[in-house]
């Protein structure tokens, strides 16, 4: 055992609640699940009985009040995450919230300013990033051995039913604050957007094809980076064969990464040059470390690190600024029918404010 040890709590006791609980028990040395929280009190109580939390709350300005968590991990639908982490933080908390982080640019500036505030800090749970083959990779990248990144595939084809979008909060922009793109292919764009660096500009389309739902349901995009490559992105959630699929060429290898909502070791996939049958780029892209599936577990694990070293955990603030805005900045494009570059949308636009510019 170790004497650092963190009180957290789970706001939100739904289906992916169960991630948050599997990841604090990975880190059961460092992390004591203390407390849940569930504006449904049935739900709640089963959740603590089945996962063994000892304090179960249905208010959650009673549970902060009571528990004083170190960590808080928010696990409730979207449009509930903005007020869920400035509340938390302004308790002394830290967060990690679930993915889409907030609705908008103002919202994620609202954030950072009680950061600042408070000194506590907020995540976006994007685990993708953190899986062994990804940190490999991202070491790779950063080191220069695979060249320049040239051309990037990214690709979300999933599936959702209509009584997926049954669920009163879902297919809303004012409650899911956005459709495929927001809540599906987000894991994809951001893992493809912190694996090939910064962005500059976005060309893209959406459309609702076969949901009966206000928000997209594909949407498509053209991303060019600062560092002059190019890349295409695909979201849907209307694709019977389910796929998450990522594809980098670099100047010197191409790797692949076929999976679908995790991915561990073997999901990747190594080309070198035509003609070289071995190269040390190859040597260096196959060997990869002891395998970490891309997880909550394993951002856990990266956030109590941070936590313990009292320094900004990673994918917050200015770590995962640039995926929001990527996103405000697919809309406004599929929407307005235009291009937009990086920095474009500012206070006074409207799409600093609503994902639809609405």
């Amino acid at each position: 055992m170790t004497d650092f040890l963190l009180r957290a709590a789970i706001i939100g006791t739904g289906g992916i609640a169960r991630s948050h609980v599997a990841a604090t028990q990975h880190e059961k040395d460092r992390v004591q699940l203390a407390a849940a929280v569930d504006i449904d009190d049935d739900r709640v109580r089963a959740f603590g009985e089945t996962h063994g939390v000892p304090h179960m709350y249905t208010d959650v300005a009673q549970m902060l009040a009571a528990e004083s968590p170190d960590l808080v991990m928010i696990a409730t639908p979207p449009g509930t995450h903005a007020d869920l982490i400035v509340q938390s933080l302004e308790a002394g908390a830290w967060v990690m919230c679930e993915k889409p982080l907030c609705a908008s640019l103002a919202e994620m500036d609202r954030i950072e300013e009680a950061e600042a505030r408070t000194g506590n800090y907020c995540s976006s749970v994007f685990q993708w990033r953190f899986g062994s083959g990804g940190q490999h990779l991202k070491a790779l990248i950063n080191a220069g051995a695979l060249g320049r990144p040239l051309v990037g595939v990214c690709n979300t084809t999933w599936y959702r039913t209509p009584a997926y979008y049954a669920v009163p909060w879902r297919g809303k922009w004012a409650t899911e604050l956005g459709g495929c793109s927001m809540g599906h292919g987000i894991h994809a764009m951001d893992f493809f957007l912190w694996l090939y660096g910064e962005w500059s500009e976005v060309r893209a389309m959406m459309g609702t094809l076969d949901r009966e739902i206000e928000v997209e349901d594909v949407s498509m995009a053209l991303v060019r980076f600062a560092n002059g490559a190019m890349g295409s992105i695909t979201n849907s959630v209307l694709s019977p064969r389910e796929e998450s699929y990522l594809r980098l060429d670099f100047q010197k290898a191409t790797v692949e990464l076929t999976h679908l909502y995790s991915y561990r070791n073997d999901h990747w996939r190594f080309s070198g040059l035509p003609g070289v049958e071995a190269s040390e780029v190859m040597t260096q892209l196959q060997n990869l470390p002891a395998e970490i599936p891309s997880s909550h577990a394993a951002q856990l694990t990266h956030f109590v690190d941070a936590m313990k070293a009292g320094q900004r955990p990673p994918v917050s603030g200015p770590d995962v600024r640039p995926t929001l805005e990527f996103l405000a900045s697919l809309y406004k494009s599929a929407i307005t029918g235009q291009p937009v570059l990086r920095g474009e949308i500012d206070r006074n636009d409207p799409f600093y404010y609503a994902m639809n510019g609405a």
